[in-house]
């Protein structure tokens, strides 16, 4: 897979999205979107197969997008992961933002990051765990 592939288009930098086969504008939160993307299949080896990008979600009959969610092997979602710029800190507010998509797509894994700062949750009973590594 090619990453990080820039172009300008109508004066405005561009990545090209190879999971989304697109070029999408490159705001600094695509920017993090793109890195995480780049760790999930390339550093971790999970399967492009299995992670869409700005997945839809229902939240309270709202339609909302995740970031990125990852998929087993089965197609049941198994982490959502929420990214902001890294201008932006990981604060509650940033984690209830993934506590609302989990109540719209339950899943094991929350991970929160910036680029800089990465923060992942197992998710068990109905209480976040704090792991101190990536689960996969």
């Amino acid at each position: 897979m090619e990453w990080f592939k820039t172009s300008i288009i109508d004066n405005k930098t561009v990545v090209f999205d190879s999971l989304r086969k697109q070029y999408v504008a490159l705001t600094p939160e695509e920017q993090v979107r793109q890195k995480m993307l780049y760790y999930l299949v390339e550093t971790r080896k999970v399967a492009a197969g299995l992670v869409a990008v700005e997945y839809s979600i229902k939240v309270n009959n709202l339609p909302k997008r995740a970031d990125i969610v990852v998929f087993n092997n089965l197609g049941e979602p198994q982490m959502i992961v929420e990214c902001k710029a890294e201008s932006v800190p990981i604060t509650e507010k940033v984690l209830d933002q993934a506590i609302r998509y989990f109540s719209g797509l339950k899943v094991k894994y929350l991970t929160l990051t910036n680029g800089k700062t990465m923060f992942c949750y197992r998710v068990e009973d109905g209480k976040l765990i704090n792991l101190t590594e990536f689960p996969f």
